[in-house]
């Protein structure tokens, strides 16, 4: 990530907090600390993340995906081939739980397929938060009453967990957009939700971020970004691809 002067406050506050967590009082020895103890560096790192998100956010990259997208990926497979889909940063599970719903919901070839929906984030918490899935009333709004009670269990205090058929629809994984061998150690893949992180990169991160996506994908395989980023500014090897439903990117080929 790339924080400017403005963003001055917020990385001082949250490396003070590491160093009274960890009982230091200089900052050097708080960087040596983090040289040397995994669990400090995961923690900071959580600290710096945005995870700002709620089921069926962008819906209209839902209704490409079914529309649009797919058609094309399986007119290329036969008919119980797999299909790859990747939510990273998947923050708190929204984003992964609402394509396994929507497709449920709304995509006709959903069991002629082998969906496979991996989920991914660096920030170790909100990952076991999403292995859990449970949710409150802001991140349900946008799902109906019924997709809310067939996919949902009532818990205590207004919250819903997701039901075992959906969560085990959907393997959740550590990773660092920056690092590619574990980019490349998850495989490659169909279609790929990248929605509002490169923004928060600098110019050489987020071109870093984006060979690394490209290489994840399959040939002829998409990427949604969120609405007001662009692959094309970024990066020269990506197609653009308009549908009626939204501005998508692709890696070309067959």
């Amino acid at each position: 990530m790339s924080y400017g002067e403005t963003k001055r406050y917020f990385i001082e506050r949250r490396v003070t907090d590491g160093m009274e967590r960890a009982g230091l009082r200089s900052v050097p020895a708080y960087l040596s600390l983090l040289q040397t103890d995994n669990g400090e560096a995961e923690a900071l790192i959580n600290s710096f993340t945005v995870n700002e998100t709620y089921f069926y956010r962008e819906e209209h990259q839902l209704r490409c995906l079914g529309r649009s997208m797919l058609p094309e990926i399986v007119a290329r497979r036969e008919p119980g081939g797999l299909v790859r889909i990747w939510s990273v940063p998947c923050s708190t599970g929204e984003e992964p739980y609402s394509v396994a719903i929507w497709l449920l919901e709304n995509w006709p070839l959903v069991d002629a397929y082998n969906i496979e929906i991996l989920a991914s984030d660096i920030d170790t918490r909100v990952l076991a938060a999403a292995s859990v899935g449970d949710y409150g009333e802001r991140a349900l709004s946008r799902l109906s009453a019924e997709e809310r009670n067939r996919y949902f269990l009532q818990e205590k205090d207004g919250v819903r967990r997701v039901i075992p058929d959906l969560r085990e629809s959907v393997r959740f994984t550590h990773v660092n957009l920056m690092d590619a061998a574990g980019m490349a150690a998850h495989g490659r893949f169909d279609i790929i939700f990248c929605r509002n992180v490169l923004i928060y990169f600098d110019d050489v991160a987020r071109l870093k971020a984006a060979q690394n996506l490209f290489e994840a994908l399959n040939p002829g395989g998409f990427i949604c970004l969120g609405h007001t980023e662009s692959m094309s500014r970024i990066s020269d090897r990506f197609t653009v691809r308009r549908f009626p439903d939204g501005v998508v990117f692709q890696r070309p080929g067959p």
